[in-house]
């Protein structure tokens, strides 16, 4: 293992033990990995993924959060089995099976990505954010306790409505302030505040005790007291309106399985929500199905929070009064609903409900669900039991504490499907009718196609043990009665061909001087002008005339030694292509080749640049032409030219004009030849310079010319023939000389004619240590190349010109002498030395 892959090592390792801690609270000691589903494993396996874990970590995380090493280990084998499956499987069913769970993945990651938004202004740093990531790795392991995130989600609030109407069955207390209106024939107004003893005064009237009465009781009393000050509220010409001002607070108590107990002050219009919402709710044991209000030492209302889960249905949800209690019973019986229902969870049931009811709280069977039967997981007073309710007794059968329920998915296949593919109208699928025969099937599926083969058509068949089995058929005979019918059975898949599946492709391949050569698709009675129209027609340079096809030879004589490979008709066409009574009738496979017409030529070009009268493009007039008559007709040289260092680069037949049918293909020579340069480099080759030398005009295109001998002796060897894309470059008169490669200063030197080889050398430094002198080569302006040439003792060096380029190749590397190489010499020699003494004596 590599210093990185360590330390990518030990940072998991810390990571795993850093998640520990931070998540002991979330104990997954007691978790049953044969009781999980498989949706449940792959998606653990998918949120491990997202967050890029691999299988080996996914079990190091289980057993750090508290998975025990058993059931890691299950784990493990159950986590290869899903993988094994997954990717061996060709069904239809796990396919869509998988493609949900990725779908059910990507949701995950949408939600933890919009968790993430949303807690965007709390930025989490890396660490926070892989402890939270491999908690939620393990999500569902543990099946959730349904309605316990009621109270817990901040989304959710039951904060009692403060501008509300008064209600009516309000019970007025100690500080609440009442607003009395009076309206009418009298008017008046009073804002006025219970005292500690229940009382209020009202003016003209004096005390009126309301404490403890209802807003509806209050306002009989106090217009009761104000009758004979008001006389008119007796015949109701005035009228009196009793309202809450400021509202009181009230202390409750919450007790018993409860997240937070203890005393809250709260709202006087609160009511069981809203004190079960400020607390958290019931815990991991508290009940949600029998919570108690006690008051006055009694219970005045038992609430179950599951009427509000299911139906929105607030039962029992009084309003608390002061001193009021609340208490979270432990539950009584608990259960797990789980595999293909909408809502699995832990369940509370109570003693009068069925499993038809916990089928309820779980939202129903999902659309994949086996509905005939559940099975159950119970334990008993010594060990586990597995029992199987079918779905008659689901009304009738009684949950009992700690039972398991797994509603397992239906069969992936099919009781009456069977199928039928290839040459007919309407393939696919169908429903296995009772009597259902092929000569059935062929008319639900319209019938066969004109193209049908007709000899032969096989059914694919399941045995017994579900092994593969072929039965073949004459389908023109059971067609016409003259075969017996074949009967179908579950899962049969009946394969009719195609003629055209059972032979090659008939194709026509035209090439040459076409607008558009290719391969075109056969067809009878096709004529010659028909595949040519096909192809665009003609090109301007095509001939009609000795048109070539090929035809192939079937029956040739193998034996023979001029047997033939192939039969060729020399045919003319109409230029026109106009409709003649002796066309050219084609067949399969034909090739047809389109000449050229005789003495047809398309325009050659030549490009000079540089120091000439007139520089440009020039089209070659004459298949001789040469060198100096284009420099010729271009005005000459200038007076400013260097002609020594005169180019020509010549990209060859291929690259200047690809359309040119006289070019030739080069590409396999020059292929040829890197791979001998290669290899002869790969084998120790002692003059690997020159070989690097030649690949590199190999690539470079350049040509070495003399122009000042061209000039001078027009048509002569040195006067090269032009072809098509050469480029004549004539430069200025030069005056540097580069010094590259292994020079202590490599840089631009000023020519002087005095100068020779070793002076420019000396100029650029000097040769370094790992200079390979022998080796050194000067590189002309036209691309021309020499080396140094050893005569006896004596290094002969190239003349330096203007625009060279001098460079000093590297010495090889070579393999340095180890002690035990000096050792093993020095042995060597020894031995040898011994050998001669012996031989002399």
């Amino acid at each position: 293992m590599n210093f990185k892959n360590t330390i990518t090592a030990v940072l998991f390792f810390v990571a795993v033990l850093i998640a520990q801690n931070a998540y002991s609270q979330t104990n997954y000691a007691d978790v049953k990995v044969d009781d999980l589903t498989d949706v449940q494993v792959r998606q653990m396996i998918e949120r491990a993924e997202s967050v890029g874990y691999s299988d080996a970590q996914l079990e190091q995380m289980a057993a750090a959060q508290g998975m025990k090493p058993a059931e890691v280990q299950k784990l493990k084998l159950r986590v290869e089995k899903i993988r094994k499956e997954g990717n061996t499987s060709t069904k239809d069913g796990l396919k869509n099976d998988t493609k949900l769970d990725s779908d059910k993945g990507r949701t995950y990651q949408n939600e933890k990505d919009s968790t993430t938004t949303k807690n965007s202004l709390k930025i989490k740093t890396p660490e926070e954010q892989r402890k939270e990531d491999m908690a939620n790795i393990f999500l569902d392991l543990k099946p959730k306790i349904f309605g316990a995130e009621l109270f817990k989600n901040s989304n959710i609030t039951f904060e009692p409505n403060l501008r509300m109407a008064t209600p009516r069955s309000y019970v007025i207390g100690p500080d609440d302030e009442l607003l009395i209106d009076l309206s009418g024939d009298n008017e008046a107004s009073y804002e006025l505040k219970v005292n500690p003893e229940g009382i209020i005064t009202l003016q003209f009237v004096g005390p009126v005790s309301v404490g403890g009465l209802s807003i509806e009781q209050a306002i009989s009393k106090v217009k009761t007291k104000m009758s004979g000050t008001y006389p008119a509220l007796r015949s109701g010409r005035t009228n009196l309106a009793i309202n809450l001002g400021n509202i009181r607070s009230i202390k409750i108590t919450l007790l018993g399985e409860v997240v937070k107990p203890g005393s809250y002050t709260l709202s006087s219009l609160s009511t069981v929500f809203n004190a079960l919402n400020a607390s958290g709710g019931p815990n991991s044991n508290g009940s949600f199905r029998k919570i108690q209000v006690i008051r006055g030492n009694r219970v005045v209302s038992t609430i179950d929070v599951y009427d509000f889960l299911l139906n929105g249905i607030q039962k029992n949800n009084i309003r608390l009064q002061d001193q009021d209690v609340i208490n979270i019973p432990v539950y009584q019986s608990r259960v797990e609903m789980s595999g293909e229902v909408k809502r699995p969870a832990l369940f509370e049931v109570l003693s009068n409900e069925s499993l038809e009811d916990l089928i309820r709280f779980a939202g129903g069977f999902s659309d994949k669900a086996y509905t005939a039967q559940i099975k159950v997981l119970q334990n008993t007073n010594k060990e586990r039991k597995i029992s199987d309710v079918p779905a008659e007794q689901f009304g009738t059968y009684g949950p009992l504490n700690g039972d398991k329920y797994i509603v397992e998915s239906i069969l992936d296949r099919f009781e009456n499907r069977v199928e039928i593919v290839g040459a007919v109208f309407r393939p696919g699928q169908f429903e296995l009718e009772k009597g259902l025969t092929l000569k059935g099937l062929i008319a639900k599926a319209d019938g066969i196609r004109e193209d049908a083969f007709l000899n032969r058509g096989y059914i694919s068949r399941l045995n017994p043990d579900n092994s593969l089995a072929l039965i073949s058929f004459d389908l023109n005979k059971v067609l016409n009665g003259s075969e017996a019918d074949v009967p179908l059975f579950r899962e049969d898949k009946v394969t009719i061909s195609s003629i055209f599946d059972l032979r090659d492709e008939y194709k026509v391949t035209i090439q040459g001087e076409v607008r558009a050569p290719g391969i075109f698709e056969y067809a009878d009675n096709m004529r010659l002008e028909d595949v040519i129209q096909m192809a665009g027609g003609f090109k301007e340079g095509a001939t009609p005339n000795r048109i070539e096809i090929s035809r192939r030879i079937k029956n040739s004589d193998a034996m023979s030694a001029s047997a033939l490979t192939a039969e060729v008709f020399n045919v003319s066409v109409d230029p026109n292509l106009k409709i003649v009574d002796t066309d050219f009738v084609l067949k399969p496979f034909d090739v047809v080749s389109i000449r050229s017409a005789e003495g047809y030529q398309i325009q050659k070009q030549v490009k000079l640049e540089g120091e000439v009268l007139y520089p440009g493009t020039y089209t070659i007039m004459q298949k001789n032409e040469r060198i100096s008559d284009v420099v010729k007709r271009a005005g000459g040289l200038t007076h400013t030219a260097y002609p020594d260092g005169a180019s020509l680069k010549r990209p060859g037949a291929e690259k200047a004009n690809p359309n040119d049918k006289n070019a030739i293909d080069n590409k396999e020579e020059d292929d040829k030849k890197f791979l001998s340069l290669k290899r002869a480099q790969e084998v120790g080759a002692k003059d690997t310079t020159k070989a690097e030398l030649e690949q590199k005009l190999i690539q470079s295109d350049l040509v070495g010319i003399d122009l000042i001998q061209i000039l001078k002796k027009p048509q002569s060897r040195y006067d090269l023939i032009v072809e098509d894309g050469d480029v004549i470059r004539v430069p200025r008169q030069l005056q540097i000389v580069k010094v590259t490669g292994e020079v202590l200063n490599p840089n631009g030197i000023v020519y002087l004619p005095s100068k020779n080889f070793k002076q420019y050398i000396n100029g650029a430094g000097g040769y370094t240590s790992n200079a390979h002198k022998k080796g050194a080569y000067i590189k002309y302006a036209n691309g021309s190349v020499e080396a140094a040439r050893k005569f006896l003792f004596f290094n002969n060096y190239p003349k330096v010109k203007p625009g060279a380029e001098i460079m000093v190749p590297k010495k090889a590397e070579r393999e340095r002498m180890t002690a035990q190489s000096w050792i093993g010499l020095g042995t060597a020699i020894a031995s040898m030395g011994a050998i001669i003494v012996s031989l002399l004596r």
